[in-house]
C-alpha cells in the first residue's frame, strides 16, 4: 500500500496565536513557540524555506483572518507567508492561484464554514494537486476548525450539540478526501460536541472519530499515525467493537442506543494508529527529592 508522503495537521480552533489578549496557559509549556503553530513551520521548512498559503474559502472575513496568521508565523521567523483568497470555483482554478499553489509547500485551510470550503474546492483542479502533493512529496495540509472537519472524506458540518443522540440530529456530507474512514470534530470540548460524534460513528462504525478541543490538534503522519499536539485533549471514539446498535431500526429524532464504544483521551505527545486502532500514551516519571 503507498502510504501519503505529506503531513495533515488537523486543529481544533482557537489556537494560540501569540497575541496578547491570549488567555494565558495555565502549564508548564508555551505554547506558541512550542505548540501547534510552531508545528507547521517545522514540518513545512524540512526541505528548506517554508512556504505558507493560507486558503481563507471557508471564512466570511478572509482578509481579517489571514492578517492574523501572517502576523503569527511572523512571529515565528517565517518570511514567505501568502493569501489564497479563494471565494469562487473559477478563482481556485485560475492561471494565478495555481502556480502559487505548485511553488509553496504547505497550505492552511482556515475556519469558518466547512460546506463553503467544500462545495467551493470540490471537484476542482487546485484540489486535485492538493491531493497529489500530499500523496507523492512532504507537503504540509494544515486546517483549523472548518477546515480540519473539512480534511476527511465524510465530515460533520452541522447540527444540535443538545439534541445530538437522537437520529438525524447531526448533519453529515462529503469532505475533501485526504483522509478515509475518519470523521473529525473541533471546538469539541468548548461545544460539547461528544454526542454528535458519537452518532456519525454509529452511522459509520468503521470510522474512528476524532474530537479536536481548541487549541489542540493532530499531527497525521502516512495517513493512519495520529500525533496529539497542543494544550488541551484530543478524545477518539472508535467503534469497530460495537455489538449492540439501533440506528438503523429507529425512526428520526428517536434516541440512539449503542454498546461497546472504545473511547481514548489523547495530551500531547501521545499517539494513535488508525490501521490498528492502538493507541501508545506517553509515560511520565516522578521523581522525588
Amino acid at each position: 500500500m503507498q502510504y501519503p508522503k505529506g503531513y495533515l495537521i488537523a486543529i481544533g480552533g482557537a489556537e494560540d496565536k501569540g497575541t496578547d489578549e491570549e488567555k494565558e496557559k495555565q502549564n508548564s509549556l508555551d505554547f506558541f513557540k512550542a505548540g501547534i503553530l510552531n508545528e507547521i513551520v517545522e514540518l513545512a521548512g524540512k526541505k528548506g524555506e517554508p512556504k505558507i498559503e493560507v486558503v481563507t474559502t471557508a471564512s466570511s472575513i478572509p482578509d481579517e483572518v489571514a492578517q492574523v496568521y501572517k502576523k503569527a508565523f511572523r512571529k515565528l521567523g517565517c518570511i514567505e507567508i501568502g493569501h489564497l483568497k479563494i471565494t469562487k470555483r473559477e478563482e481556485a482554478d485560475s492561471k494565478k492561484t495555481l502556480e502559487r499553489l505548485e511553488k509553496c509547500n504547505c497550505i492552511l485551510l482556515s475556519g469558518g464554514d466547512q460546506l463553503r470550503l467544500s462545495s467551493v474546492l470540490g471537484g476542482t483542479e487546485f484540489l486535485d494537486i492538493v491531493r497529489g502533493r500530499y500523496q507523492s512529496e512532504p507537503f504540509v495540509i494544515a486546517g483549523t476548525s472548518a477546515g480540519a472537519a473539512a480534511m476527511s472524506n465524510t465530515m460533520i458540518y452541522g447540527g444540535d450539540e443538545t439534541k445530538a443522540y437522537l437520529k438525524g440530529k447531526i448533519d453529515l456530507s462529503i469532505g475533501l478526501g485526504f483522509l478515509q474512514e475518519v470523521i473529525i470534530d473541533t471546538h469539541f470540548d468548548a461545544r460539547g460536541r461528544f454526542g454528535r460524534l458519537v452518532q456519525a460513528i454509529a452511522a459509520q462504525p468503521g470510522a474512528v472519530g476524532i474530537g479536536l478541543d481548541e487549541d489542540t490538534g493532530v499531527v497525521i503522519e502516512k495517513g493512519y499515525r495520529l500525533r496529539a499536539i497542543g494544550s488541551s485533549s484530543v478524545v477518539v471514539v472508535d467503534g469497530c467493537n460495537i455489538n449492540h446498535n439501533n440506528i438503523a431500526d429507529i425512526k428520526s429524532s428517536m434516541p440512539l442506543s449503542v454498546s461497546n464504544i472504545i473511547v481514548h483521551i489523547m495530551t500531547n505527545s501521545d499517539v494513535f494508529d488508525i490501521n490498528t486502532r492502538e493507541f501508545t500514551g506517553i509515560t511520565f516519571s516522578h521523581h522525588v527529592n
